[in-house]
């Protein structure tokens, strides 16, 4: 697996990848992990270490930035460089209202979490040299580890919007729950995935699992359609990535129409169904 890791890492045109291939690593323990990253800083001295806003990488982020006693930005939606060097760590603050820019005070390294979806994984590329492979070993603290975690493969039917290639998502313009079985019916023949707006969630139309939006997950697939979802500026921060965008809307003045790559004025329930019907009789 570690080769994998590390011809994709290749193909992504780094300089330089950094490897521990060793058997203690193979199930997560945020300690044994923590020790891992101190040592490998403390070795090769990076500027910055960049972390998914996701759980795992939240607490990693968390205890690393504890261990070095430098400061921490989490749950990012944007990382730029400053005219100094330093890196400017974007994040929404007042629950997603508003915008705060954050830069470190002389740290290093700047150490940051970036929720998925928000930059797209380059198309695989091996222009120039390849790059320089250093393979480590970091002494094992095994006297110290204190909490250990057990981590699964995502079952069928589970959520996962931000590895989705495709989002059929819905909002208050559904009108009820009933209107996401024909979303999942839409989601399902074109092999994606269902999401959400904060609305319908709110109004327990659907799980949070499926929200998109700044208090939800932020997204980039290839293809997402709105249906019903106005276009608050909420949602729009979560899904702007996306490459094609389809909205589905009666209202001609819905903000979604804006940002929309395809604009679709009517009832999604005279829309939908006969798409659906279509794509089922194609996969057939």
């Amino acid at each position: 697996m570690i080769e994998e890791a590390i011809l994709e890492a290749a193909s992504c045109g780094v300089d330089k990848i950094v490897a521990i291939d060793d058997q203690a690593y193979m199930d997560y323990q945020a300690d044994r992990y923590t020790e891992a990253l101190r040592v490998l800083v403390e070795r090769h001295h990076p500027s910055a270490v960049l972390f998914s806003a996701d759980l795992q990488g939240r607490e990693l982020a968390a205890a690393l930035s504890a261990q070095l006693q430098v400061g921490l930005a989490q749950d990012c939606i944007a990382v730029e460089a400053s005219s100094s060097g330093n890196l400017l760590f974007t994040r929404p603050i007042s629950e997603g209202k508003q915008m705060a820019t954050q830069m470190s005070a002389g740290d290093c390294p700047q150490i940051g979490t970036v929720r998925p979806g928000i930059y797209r994984r380059p198309a695989p590329f091996f222009d120039g040299p390849p790059p320089a492979v250093i393979r480590e070993t970091v002494p094992q603290f095994s006297s110290r580890l204190r909490a250990g975690q057990v981590v699964r493969a995502l079952e069928q039917g589970e959520v996962d919007l931000e590895g989705a290639d495709i989002i059929v998502a819905g909002g208050r313009g559904l009108g009820s729950a009933k209107g996401f079985e024909l979303l999942r019916a839409a989601a399902e023949a074109l092999g994606g995935q269902v999401g959400a707006s904060r609305a319908a969630v709110d109004l327990g139309w659907i799980s949070h699992a499926h929200q998109v939006g700044q208090t939800g997950k932020t997204v980039a697939p290839r293809l997402y359609i709105a249906c019903g979802i106005s276009g608050a500026m909420q949602h729009l921060a979560g899904m702007s990535g996306s490459d094609v965008i389809v909205a589905i809307n009666r209202d001609p003045g819905a903000p979604m129409f804006q940002v929309a790559d395809y604009a679709v004025e009517g009832d999604l329930y005279d829309i939908l169904p006969p798409l659906v019907e279509a794509l089922k009789l194609r996969k057939a």
